[in-house]
């Protein structure tokens, strides 16, 4: 009897790997906090840029009305 269970829970804990590999899971990578404020960080510096070209074009629009 103890043959038998040794062998049944070998190919259970088979089974049961084989199965995990087949479900990944849905849990997003994992981000250091260094990383997360370095992503901040160009995050900020993107859209500073990107408040800076449109205040350019504003600025050149208004401009260029004013000129006729």
């Amino acid at each position: 009897m103890n043959r038998k269970k040794k062998i049944n829970d070998i190919l259970k804990k088979k089974q049961k790997k084989a199965n995990a590999k087949l479900h990944k899971s849905n849990k997003p990578r994992y981000i250091s906090k260094a990383e997360r404020a370095k992503m901040e960080e160009e995050e900020k510096a993107q859209q500073a840029a990107a408040e800076q070209s449109g205040l350019s074009s504003e600025t050149s629009s208004d401009s260029d009305t004013a000129s006729e």
